[in-house]
């Protein structure tokens, strides 16, 4: 049986729009996450 997490947090991304949760590898890091991908964050300053 597939584990679920409804509760997780999430935010928007600014480049794409898109919403995205919360990440064990951003667990220290959630308030300084801005970006859903390193594509996006390459892609910010165009």
């Amino acid at each position: 049986m597939a584990h679920k997490k409804p509760n997780l947090p999430e935010k928007i991304c600014p480049v794409c729009q898109r919403p995205f949760t919360w990440r064990k590898k951003w667990e220290r890091d959630w308030p300084q996450v801005k970006f859903c991908s390193e594509r996006c964050q390459r892609q910010r300053a165009k």
